[in-house]
């Protein structure tokens, strides 16, 4: 049995001490139910869209000191973590993911980087490649950022590699029918994957942008074994099992 606790919340552009304060409260939250795994929407320690602040290596390196001080909390009995943020590494700069568990952090670039309507990430972020899967506590676990899984490669990639299921962090931004796209576009990657799907969004405004939430786990035959509300903060614990070598939420 594995315990995913699904956190949809409204971290604020810029604000890295208030929104690992509110990463911090969800995570004992979530160990109060009982999850062993926490996910985040997409760059949460920093809110999104950052835009040009992310240009700022004051920021990135402020990002980059919470994760260690996060990475220092963890221990066996206390829940790991998925969070987002900017991060420098050879000279470029990444939209990372890092999970955070029992003293360790692994860390994975965003591969498809949007740039249409309101994205302009290519311009601040470099691409990463394709990423592998991280361990967790045995479970392999892809972590595919927001657009990786809008077309096939991520999700094929992770699955050749081994991937159990997948956790996706977002920044998707509140369009009419968007919602109904998001579904047909997992239900795709789980239908050519055959892996089960974690979707975290984020909630709240962001300048011009709103965010309306609606995450999601989705299981490999395209049902829903969760959706959480729109428009408000949710905490929603999902518990999996394993049959037959496959993980599958039972809600």
């Amino acid at each position: 049995m594995l315990s995913i606790a699904c956190a949809q919340l409204n971290p604020r552009v810029g604000d890295i001490p208030g929104n690992a304060a509110i990463v911090r409260k969800a995570r004992a939250d979530a160990a109060a139910l009982g999850a062993d795994l926490v996910v985040f929407s997409e760059l949460v320690l920093v809110g999104y869209p950052l835009e040009d602040l992310v240009l700022r290596p004051a920021l990135v390196e402020a990002a980059a000191r919470v994760l260690r001080e996060l990475e220092r909390e963890s221990a066996p009995g206390v829940p790991g973590i998925v969070v987002g943020l900017p991060w420098a590494q050879d000279g470029l700069l990444y939209n990372a993911v890092a999970l955070v568990a029992d003293g360790h952090t692994q860390i994975r670039f965003k591969h498809e980087l949007p740039n249409y309507g309101v994205f302009d990430e290519k311009r601040v972020f470099a691409a990463g490649p394709l990423p592998d899967p991280v361990t967790f506590r045995n479970v392999q676990i892809g972590l595919p950022v927001c657009e990786d899984v809008w077309s096939p490669p991520c999700a094929t990639h992770l699955a050749q590699k081994g991937a159990e299921l997948l956790l996706v962090p977002n920044g998707s931004p509140f369009e009419v029918d968007k919602f109904h796209q998001r579904l047909d576009l997992a239900r795709q990657r789980v239908h050519e994957c055959g892996l089960p799907i974690a979707y975290v969004n984020q909630v709240g405004g962001q300048d011009e942008l709103v965010f309306d939430g609606g995450s999601f786990v989705m299981n490999r035959d395209g049902s829903l074994a969760h959706l959480l509300p729109f428009w408000r903060d949710a905490l929603v614990l999902s518990r999996w099992t394993q049959a037959a070598g496959r993980y599958h939420c039972e809600g």
